[in-house]
């Protein structure tokens, strides 16, 4: 069984980084659904496209391995930051070199 470190990407650009030790089909992410509907009208719901892009996949890491991997995939894609993306672990902290 594959374990996966994924992208969604949602209809503002906005990304979630995310990992499914599963590798389930319509697994979607663990992504904080209030903090998504902000972003969106009543009207921009009415037809959502999402994309789910898998960034990387294993057969043979661990979980803690792979946990590890999404960390990094999230620190590479800077989704953590609420500018870029949904995710809120591990925290964004601004620095010089995210300016």
């Amino acid at each position: 069984m594959f374990k996966i470190i994924y992208k969604i990407t949602y209809p503002n650009g906005k990304i979630y980084i995310g990992k499914d030790l599963t590798d389930t089909l319509n697994y979607f992410g663990s992504a904080d659904s209030r903090l998504i509907e902000k972003d969106f009208t009543r009207e921009q719901r009415k037809n959502f496209v999402i994309i789910k892009d898998i960034l990387f996949e294993s057969d043979i890491l661990t979980d803690k391995e792979i946990n590890k991997v999404e960390v990094e995939m999230i620190l590479r894609y800077k989704s953590n930051d609420p500018n870029i993306g949904y995710n809120k672990w591990p925290k964004f902290r601004i620095t010089e070199f995210s300016l």
